[in-house]
Formats: structure tokens, sequence, C-alpha cells
């Protein structure tokens, strides 16, 4: 996990029009296909090398311990699973305001979703833009800290997708001799 930002990356105004990017990787690796945005995100960050205004972030289900990372950035790319009722493996992009229509209630008082903690941000008036790619799950039911094949062969589509996002943005990954 590489931690947001150098400091002196804040405080310098000349990297000021720079736009501060995080890749967030969402995601229970005990179940299973739940896991796909921390698996993903790892995956990711040994095939490519990043400009210092990137960076990727290994977010598991830390909850409020992220609100410092999300306020930190100016665009939020989230990976993450979405329950739907869809073939497993299907593929999505979601802006932020699509994915609040699509996230269900909260089953408890004491539950913490990401969205809970983008709110938070904004309340605070930090709050970046965000952009959510999402992946249908197969299993998430058992306690395996393996993902399905089925899962795992969605990486490579996976990343054209964040590619394509991060390409919006005027940012172009040079890939790694380990990729």
């Amino acid at each position: 996990m590489r931690l947001p930002y150098p400091e002196n990356m804040q405080q310098r105004s000349d990297m000021k029009s720079e736009k501060r990017i995080t890749i967030l990787g969402l995601g229970n690796i005990l179940l299973q296909d739940e896991g796909f945005g921390v698996h993903f995100v790892n995956w990711f960050s040994r095939r490519y090398v990043l400009p210092e205004s990137v960076c990727i972030i290994d977010g598991g289900t830390l909850g409020y311990g992220l609100l410092e990372t999300v306020s930190a950035c100016d665009v939020l790319i989230i990976v993450d699973v979405i329950k739907a009722d869809d073939t497993p493996g299907s593929l999505y992009r979601f802006s932020r305001r699509e994915m609040e229509q699509k996230r269900p209630a909260a089953t408890s008082a004491h539950e913490v979703e990401f969205f809970d903690v983008l709110l938070k941000a904004e309340l605070m008036g930090q709050c970046p833009e965000a952009v959510f790619l999402c992946v249908v799950p197969g299993c998430i039911d058992e306690m395996k800290m393996e993902m399905t094949g089925l899962l795992r062969g969605r990486f490579p589509d996976m990343e054209r997708l964040l590619l394509h996002e991060l390409a919006g943005l005027n940012v172009f990954p040079e890939g790694t001799c380990s990729a």
C-alpha cells in the first residue's frame, strides 16, 4: 500500500494544477469475490508505474479510516463489487450520483458504508470527484481468501476500464517489467 501523496505535493503551489488522483480498492478479502477491489489494485500496482500525483490504496474494509485518504485527493476512482441482478463478472462504471441511486439500504445503524465516508468528506467540504468501477461478484458467502476464477479473469477488462478512466484524466501509466 502506497501512502497518499508526498507531503511536499500538497505544499507546492506550482503543482496545484495537477490533479491528485487516488485509485481505491475496496472489499473484504476473507469473503472470496467480495475482495475483488483489493486484489485488483494490488495486481494493477505491480503492473504499472504511476506518476506521483496518482496513488493506489488497498482500502479493504477500513470505513471511516479512509476519510483522510478520500479528503486528500481531487479525483477518486473506486474499484469494488456491486450486488446487482446481473451475470457475475459484469462490469459497470458509475458516477457518484449514479452509484448513490444503486446502493442498498443499510441493514444496521452500526454499519459504515463507503458512502458514509463520502458524505462525511462532503460535509467537511473535501469530497473529491468520484467514479466507481464495479464488478458483479460470483461468490461472497464463503470464507475463502481466493477469488473465483471468473472474477480473477475479469482483471484485464477492469484494467482496460481503469486505463481508459486515467487517460481521460491525462494520466498514462507505464507498464513494468513484472507485468
